[in-house]
């Protein structure tokens, strides 16, 4: 199996815009963005077959309403694979 990631490091309307020839998208939202990210870029999470949550460490410093923002993307994207990660989590 071969891989290649392309990771945009601008906003949420940029990457869903252009067609790469991806086989898959991979939505990463760091909740210090807010739960209204969803519904603000409709798009990119609605192309997304999977959300990853990312800093949730954070969570409890933020006011941030983790199943708010699940069901928003639910909105969007209906069934969308939703996981969390924290970056002590991602020590392998």
């Amino acid at each position: 199996m071969q891989l290649l990631f392309i990771e945009n490091v601008g906003n949420l309307i940029c990457p869903a815009s252009f067609d790469l020839g991806e086989t898959e998208k991979v939505a990463l939202m760091s909740i210090t963005e807010g739960e209204d990210k969803p519904l603000k870029y409709p798009l990119a999470f609605h192309l997304a077959s999977l959300l990853v949550l990312t800093k949730m460490d954070l969570l409890p410093y933020l006011h941030f309403d983790l199943e708010l923002c699940k069901q928003n993307a639910w909105r969007v994207n209906p069934g969308l694979p939703i996981i969390t990660r924290s970056p002590a989590a991602t020590n392998l």
